[in-house]
């Protein structure tokens, strides 16, 4: 039976931009016609929400909407109510001193009186990782460390709603993977965000200008109070998303 692949040629596209070396392989047929192989690893690899097989939902720029489901999903697999209005709030690169773990030690306690479930990456420094161990002891109703491994990675980034940065995130791929995945940041400036601007709705980040608890906190603050408006938080979701490279984008809108 003959299987049609036309569906993974866009995806094809994308590694051959971004993994030239290694991504394709031709397998010549009977009947003259060619097989394309691409390699599993870098499919995996790929971090882009519209092909991506290691969350439940495939989303784009487009299906923004459906984003929502990975969420919910998460929520159910933790045992957690399947609140699909609850913000999820991810720290990407876990935690160390020089990515503003001591500014995230001041902050923690407002941070935990809001109505928000936090997303940790177990990396970081041995402090931080008893810290956040600790959190999932006594909060494990709404906070989860999630294991540097590539299904926890897409699925936290599917999943979460906004990412907190107390550093500059500026050239990481935790960074570059939000926006891929219309993931908010809440963050210092860096080179790729702008702040969000609900009169002019123009922005794809809730910025604090110091690096204070109460700047982050206050920044904290507004993303949560703007995700209250559906509408306007797709807004924001799609500008992240359209901060990708225009070949890249034009290909997640697959």
């Amino acid at each position: 039976m003959e299987r049609n692949y036309a569906h993974l040629f866009p995806l094809f596209l994308l590694n051959l931009l971004y993994h030239p070396v290694n991504t394709l392989s031709l397998q010549k047929t009977s009947d003259f016609r060619y097989n394309i192989r691409i390699s599993s690893h870098t499919y995996m690899q790929s971090f882009l929400p519209s092909y991506d097989p290691l969350i439940p939902r495939k989303f784009s720029v487009g299906t923004i909407d459906q984003k929502i489901q990975n969420k919910t999903a998460l929520q159910k697999s933790f045992g957690w109510p399947q609140e699909p209005k609850r913000p999820l709030l991810c720290l990407p690169a876990g935690m160390t001193d020089k990515l503003g773990g001591e500014l995230f030690s001041a902050l923690l306690p407002g941070l935990l009186t809001l109505p928000v479930e936090i997303l940790v990456l177990g990396k970081g420094s041995t402090k931080y990782g008893a810290l956040f161990t600790k959190l999932s002891q006594e909060h494990g109703h709404r906070v989860r460390i999630m294991a540097e491994q590539e299904t926890d990675l897409h699925r936290m980034y599917a999943a979460s709603d906004m990412a907190l940065f107390t550093d500059d995130p500026s050239d990481t791929e935790e960074l570059t993977h939000c926006l891929r995945y219309g993931v908010v940041p809440v963050s210092s400036a860096a080179k790729t965000l702008s702040d969000y601007d609900p009169i002019q709705e123009t922005g794809n980040a809730f910025i604090f200008a110091v690096p204070t608890k109460w700047h982050v906190f206050a920044s904290l603050v507004r993303a949560m109070e703007t995700y209250k408006f559906p509408f306007d938080w797709r807004t924001i979701q799609r500008h992240c998303m359209e901060t990708l490279p225009s070949r890249e984008r034009n290909i997640s809108h697959g």
